[in-house]
């Protein structure tokens, strides 16, 4: 999906959303968060859920209306992969692991009416986009060695002048459903992707460098032995533009709890009366 594309999709349901009034009572659901996270990248280029991990997390959504939402998420998630366990380029033998602090902030649009408690709107697929930072920091990975979790950011495995920011952006979107369990409790099922704007997730990108570029043990850029000074080592992303940065993605379920807001005089946001 193009960039502009996915700009548009966030732009049209926040502006959607702020232009939709129905309501007359504030409703906040916070939630806890529990699934599988995953990587796409220069070690997985294609195959999604392949070597997942654990993902965690904790939400906190202001419903609009019955049909809009807005959701703060923060995410911990345990990103590896390796070589020795991928069809792509299993001969180069490079692998991390990662955890990841994502903190987003979403749009969510429900295809039918929908609110936790309801006997008659209780179950609705919705849709969302959003904007998010987060934070990671790979290490090596390699199964044939699990003592060795070296950070590889300061390394610069691949010659860089300076390390890469351990900071970055994404876009967040994807589908779910939603279910009524209880008055008060909710329950969603979420595939979500982040399209990020860095390619050192998996800390490759470039080339094979020359050793005297590395701080430190060049197995960690080239475990092998086998590859030569400026032969590809990743796919070259271009990530001020973004293409060929990596991705990752969860499929989680989250139960939350329902708070009734006091209602404000002349409030025009939150849940009709008619869908009590």
């Amino acid at each position: 999906m193009k960039i502009s594309k996915l700009f548009l999709m966030i732009s049209v349901m926040m502006l959607s959303m702020l232009t939709h009034r129905e309501a007359k009572s504030q409703i906040v659901e916070i939630g806890a968060t529990a699934g599988l996270s995953y990587y796409i990248g220069d070690i997985n280029p294609s195959l999604h859920f392949a070597q997942s991990d654990l993902a965690l997390g904790a939400s906190l959504r202001y419903y609009q209306s019955s049909r809009w939402a807005f959701r703060f998420q923060y995410s911990n998630l345990n990103l590896l992969a390796t070589d020795l366990e991928s069809s792509y380029r299993p001969e180069r033998e490079l692998g991390f692991q990662n955890n990841v602090n994502d903190f987003s902030l979403i749009a969510e649009f429900n295809f039918f009416d929908y609110w936790t408690g309801s006997k008659r709107n209780f179950i609705t697929p919705y849709i969302f986009a959003g904007v998010s930072v987060f934070t990671f920091n790979p290490h090596y990975y390699n199964p044939n060695y699990p003592d060795d979790a070296t950070p590889l950011q300061p390394i610069c495995t691949e010659g860089q002048a300076e390390p890469y920011s351990l900071v970055s952006w994404s876009i967040p979107f994807g589908v779910g459903v939603k279910y009524s369990l209880h008055k008060r409790v909710g329950l969603t099922l979420e595939w979500s992707l982040h399209k990020t704007f860095t390619d050192y997730i998996d800390d490759i990108s470039g080339v094979y460098p020359e050793p005297a570029l590395v701080n430190g043990n060049y197995k960690y850029s080239d475990p092998t032995g086998d590859y030569e000074v400026g032969m590809q080592r990743g796919n070259g992303a271009v990530s001020s533009l973004g293409y060929n940065c990596d991705w990752f993605g969860t499929l989680a379920l989250t139960i939350s709890y329902k708070f009734n807001l006091p209602k404000k005089k002349g409030c025009s946001t939150g849940i009709s009366g008619r869908y009590y």
